[in-house]
Parts: structure tokens; C-alpha cells; sequence
């Protein structure tokens, strides 16, 4: 598609970060550098969260289940847990409380009892197994645990472990759940008695000075690092709300470009609301939704699971879907009155497949697992009226630093967008920065990209420059216009899930775990639906041959992963890997022996493995 926007690029970029717009940016000194910042963007979580309270005080909030809480009750609960957090608990600013639990309405109570006292929320990936879980909260050494009942099963007896390695005494609480009423674990206690037991009057908490600075630190949000093991990436609190103004850039751009008004952020009646199926210790569902639906006075729908029934009428939703039931989904777009909708891949394909073709939705949105040229082309077709979305970015980034839409974005369906008013992109290539069309490794910058890897100064050196620059790993080139094209990504994305950054560690040391293997690689297999499948190629050690099958390497690798990052195919080779002089594995070579064994296997009709990682779904 070719078209002929009514607002240039660059005038269009000056309309959009104009004095007086939400994207104004200003250039400011941050870590000893001048960097582009949003210049009306809050100080700091508190004032953020503060800020909304105020002006959307009635409005509802949360909606769970048959719990709907409006921004006031919520802050008067999260006051009453900050209290709770500083005088019983002795949390003070700067201490990490970590929470690790599914989606309810006191995980943001207790998000933002944290930021009330300047506290640094530590959001762990609650499907994680118990290792990999331990390893979390021993290396943060937050002084506060918060776990849900699923989570205290598990984590439980892990308790003095936990205590034996901490620096100070670490205190554990549980939310609490109907259906785990009656639940006790020794050493836990509940987050409701400990609210209801505090007696002081939480006002001060709110009326106590406390300064919290942009650059002072604010989340620790999990992701796979070289270890193989879960790495905490620490943002400060400019890191942490760049985002949710980056997460507007591409809507914003694609209404200049067709010559309407920059848009503005105002509350919307009736209230529309976010619907997050997503885990909130995710970027996506943490920093680009919640805090957007925050911002903008929205209601925020959480659920357990993906559920129609869970759904009660509301009135209009914006919709992020994960990995869903796309029945469930389509009964709810037309019982809600639905305006946007999207999510990976597997959803939008299923959207254009479906009963709901011609619906008249205003934007479907792209993310979380690539999105194939040939699908963004139909889905546009499928919805005339929806503006076409996508993002890229990564945990590191606290989510989207690069964004398109709309007609931009159909024109250019392969590429992912360009930088926010505040992101820099460049192409690198032999430790050069390489022109227009000639691929690379993207290196981003800006005041959104983490502090450091806690407590992990080495794996934080080799992914950011002294300069700033953040190696993503992955390859792509950036045109004439500065767009962005993505060529090969060095990470796997099964419906959404980032199974590992870098590198493949985390599969192939639990694969490696097994002495029988003497290599192991992990790379993606294309899927319609999810976007990409783990797959792994192995060779056998020669006193082994013969005495191993791929599926006693696919359930050996089920005790040592999550769900998601499960193999679906594992090929064992005869030989041994191909590798460069300096002895790296050539997994690009071995990339194209998985793909098109994959591509045999679905061709034959033998598509055990591919069933299987659906009905996982």
C-alpha cells in the first residue's frame, strides 16, 4: 500500500512533541549525560499515582471477579499498606518488597503501598518454578515477600532458606482468596489481618514529607539472562514512567499524519477500561496498560484466567490479549462493545478468521511475538476501520522505545516503527554504526533503558555501552525514514512469553542438565498462532548413542521449565555442531535444520508436538 500522509515525518514530530503536549521533551542531564526527556512527565510513582487519585477520586479502579474498587478505595487501602509496610515492617525508602503473585486488585494495592514510601517494588515472574523463584528473592534481598496462595505452596518451604541468606530479617505476608479462606502456612501471614490489625491512622503516611527523585530507583522487574537464570532489571523512576507516554507515541503519530489535531489525554465518559489478561510482573501488563489505564482515568479489569464468565458488562473496553480462547474472546468484543483489541500474533490471525470480520474497530494492536507482513495486510482488510498498532521493545526498556501505526504501518507492514521522541536507534555492525539499509545489531538509547542488571555489574557491561547504548541482540536495518526492520531475533517469543534474551541459556542448561547431552541449542520455530515455538537441536554423548529419545528429552525438560518454554521438538543429531574459529555454535545453521524439519513434520501430518503446545494453551 502506498498513500500520501498530509503531515510530513519530521513536521508531524514537531506537532506531536510541541510545548504544551504530552510528548514536550526537553534535554537534561541523567547520569552524567544530556539525554531527551519528557519534560511533564512526575518525579516519581507517589506524585504519579497521587496525581490520579485526585482527579479521578469516584471512578472505578479495579474490577475483579465480583470485586469493583474505585481509585479512592484503592488508595485508602494502599495507604493503610504503606503504613503497614513502614511501622510494622520496617520498610523504609530505597527496601525492596517483592510480590509474586497472580493478578488480583492487592497486587496494585500493594504496587502502590510500596511507591507511597518510596519503596522499590520487586515484581517476580510468578509461573517460575521454585528454583528459579528462590533464586529471585535471595538475590534481591527484599526485606518484604508478598505471595499469593499458589505461591505460598510452592515457596513455603523454602522459608528459612530465604531467611538464613538475607541480610536482615525478611517478614512474608499472603493475599488472601475465597477459595483459600481457611489456608494456613507457618510463617506467612495474611495481608488482610495485617491491614485490619494496624491501628494508626494511615494519613500520614501521605502527609509525611518524602522526596523521590526521577533517577532514584523504582522497579525490579525479572527476565532470562546469560546465567540461564532469571536477571532483575532495576529502573529508576524516569526509566519506569517514560513508557507510559512511549506507549501513546504511535496512535498519536498516525492521527498528525492523516492532518487531524495532536490528540490529548482526557478522561473519557462513560469510562472505558483496560481488560488485562496478562501477568501485571510483566512490562506489558505493569508499565504500557496499567499505568496507561491509570494515567488516563481507565478502569482496570483483571483476570485470573481467561474466562467469559469471569467477564461482567461493562462499558467500553480496551482489550490486550496474551494467549486466549478466541470464542470466549469474540463473545466478549460484541456483548462489551469492544473499540480496540489485539495482542500476539495467534489472536489477530484468529480475529481475521472469524465472525467478527467487518466489526468496527478503531485499532487492533501488534506485540509480544513477531507479527508476519502477510497478517498485519489481511487483519487491515479484515478491519477497515481499526488503526493497525505495533511495538517493540523489551524488558530492559521497561516495553515499547520504537512503535507505527495506522496507514504508516500497513505501507510498511514488515517493519516494527520508529524511535519515541525520546529513543535513539542505531544499526552496529563490527563495533560500527553502519547506514540506511545495510543490517546490524539495534542498539537503542534512552531515558526509558534499565539501570543495571541488580547486582550483576559484568552481564550489565556487556549489554550497555558506557555511552548509554543498550545491545539488543537482535538484527535488523533501519531505512532512509529511520524505520525500523527486524531481520532475525536472537530471542523466542511463544505466544507472547519471552522465553529467554540473549541467548538460548535457559533451555539448553536445563536441557544440558541431563549428563547424556553433549550439546544443546535452542532456537524458534515459526507458528501461525503463537508467532514462535521453542524448538532444540542435541547431540548425544558417544557412549549414549542410541539410548535416548526425544521424548524422554522433552519430558526430562518439562521437570526443569516453564510450561511455556517446554521444547516442542527436539531434534538429536549424529554429528557434533558446526562451529566458528573461535568456537561459537553456528546456530544459524542449525536455525534452518530445526525450521525445516518443523516444516516436514507439519507437511507429514506428524504434529504431535504442535498439538500438544496448543492444548497448553
Amino acid at each position: 500500500m502506498s498513500w500520501k500522509p498530509l503531515r510530513s515525518l519530521a513536521e508531524s514530530e514537531s506537532l506531536l512533541t510541541a510545548p504544551g503536549t504530552v510528548h514536550e521533551v526537553e534535554t537534561v542531564f541523567v547520569d552524567g549525560r544530556l539525554q531527551r526527556v519528557y519534560k511533564n512527565l512526575w518525579p516519581s510513582l507517589r506524585e504519579f499515582w497521587l496525581s490520579a487519585v485526585s482527579q479521578y477520586s469516584d471512578d472505578t479502579y479495579v474490577v475483579y471477579e465480583d470485586q469493583r474498587l474505585t481509585y479512592s478505595q484503592v488508595h485508602a487501602r494502599a495507604v493503610r499498606a504503606a503504613g503497614v509496610f513502614r511501622d510494622v515492617f520496617g520498610i523504609k525508602k530505597g527496601d525492596r518488597v517483592g510480590i509474586c503473585s497472580r493478578n488480583c486488585p492487592d497486587y496494585l494495592v500493594a504496587f502502590w503501598a510500596c511507591h507511597l514510601i518510596g519503596a522499590v517494588s520487586v515484581l517476580v515472574n510468578a509461573w517460575l518454578p521454585q528454583e528459579p523463584l528462590l533464586h529471585c528473592l535471595v538475590n534481591t534481598q527484599c526485606k518484604l515477600v508478598i505471595f499469593d496462595p499458589e505461591r505460598a505452596d510452592l515457596m513455603h518451604s523454602t522459608i528459612q532458606k530465604i531467611q538464613h541468606t538475607a541480610s536482615e530479617p525478611v517478614s512474608f505476608l499472603v493475599f488472601d482468596f475465597k477459595e483459600h479462606n481457611n489456608r494456613v502456612w507457618e510463617g506467612i501471614r495474611s495481608f488482610g489481618d495485617s491491614l485490619n490489625d494496624y491501628r494508626v491512622d494511615g494519613a500520614g503516611v501521605v502527609d509525611t514529607p518524602i522526596v523521590v527523585l526521577p533517577e532514584d530507583n523504582a522497579t525490579l522487574i525479572f527476565t532470562s539472562g546469560t546465567t540461564g537464570l532469571p536477571k532483575g532489571v532495576l529502573s529508576t523512576q524516569r526509566q519506569f514512567l517514560t513508557n507510559v507516554y512511549n506507549v501513546l507515541v504511535g496512535g498519536f503519530r498516525a492521527s498528525i499524519r492523516r492532518g487531524e489535531d495532536t490528540p490529548k489525554v482526557q478522561r473519557t465518559v462513560p469510562q472505558k477500561g483496560t481488560l488485562v489478561t496478562v501477568p501485571l510482573f510483566h512490562v506489558t501488563g505493569s508499565t504500557s496498560f496499567s499505568m496507561m489505564a491509570t494515567m488516563t482515568g481507565m478502569k482496570i479489569i483483571l483476570t485470573r484466567k481467561w474466562d467469559v464468565e469471569e467477564a461482567v458488562r461493562y462499558d467500553k473496553v480496551f482489550v490486550l490479549i496474551n494467549v486466549a480462547r478466541v470464542q470466549q474472546f469474540l463473545r466478549l468484543i460484541k456483548s462489551e462493545n469492544v473499540s480496540v483489541a489485539g495482542g500476539v500474533p495467534s489472536m489477530v490471525t484468529d480475529l481475521t478468521l472469524s465472525s467478527l470480520v467487518g466489526h468496527p474497530l478503531e485499532g487492533l494492536l501488534f506485540g509480544g511475538a513477531p507479527a508476519p507482513a502477510t497478517l498485519v495486510l489481511r487483519a487491515n482488510k479484515a478491519f477497515p476501520t481499526a488503526t493497525m498498532i505495533q511495538g517493540y521493545g523489551l524488558t530492559e526498556t521497561n516495553s515499547i522505545a520504537v512503535s507505527l501505526a495506522g496507514e504508516d504501518y500497513v505501507a510498511r507492514p514488515s517493519s516494527t516503527g520508529r524511535a519515541s521522541p525520546v529513543n535513539e536507534i542505531q544499526i552496529v555492525s563490527e563495533n560500527k554504526c553502519v547506514p540506511a539499509g545495510v543490517a546490524g545489531e539495534v542498539w537503542l538509547r534512552g531515558p526509558n533503558v534499565m539501570k543495571c542488571y541488580w547486582r550483576d555489574p559484568e552481564a550489565t557491561n556487556a549489554l550497555i555501552t558506557q555511552d548509554g547504548w543498550l545491545k539488543t541482540g537482535d538484527v535488523g536495518y533501519l531505512d532512509e525514514e529511520g524505520f525500523l526492520y527486524i531481520k532475525d531475533r536472537n530471542i523466542i517469543i511463544r505466544g507472547g512469553e519471552n522465553v529467554l534474551f540473549k541467548d538460548s541459556v535457559t533451555v539448553e542448561n536445563a536441557l544440558y542438565d541431563d549428563p547424556r547431552i553433549l550439546e544443546a541449542a535452542a532456537v524458534g520455530v515459526p507458528d501461525e498462532r503463537l508467532g514462535e515455538l521453542v524448538a532444540a537441536i542435541v547431540s548425544i554423548r558417544p557412549e549414549f548413542q542410541g539410548q535416548i529419545t526425544e521424548d524422554t528429552l522433552i519430558a526430562h525438560a518439562k521437570t526443569r521449565l516453564p510450561k511455556f518454554a517446554v521444547p516442542v521438538m527436539i531434534i538429536i543429531l549424529d554429528t557434533t555442531f558446526e562451529r566458528t574459529p573461535s568456537g561459537k555454535i553456528l546456530k544459524g545453521e542449525l536455525r534452518k535444520i530445526a525450521r525445516s524439519h518443523w516444516e516436514l513434520r507439519r507437511r507429514g501430518g506428524n504434529g504431535k508436538a504442535g498439538r500438544e503446545a496448543l492444548a497448553n494453551l
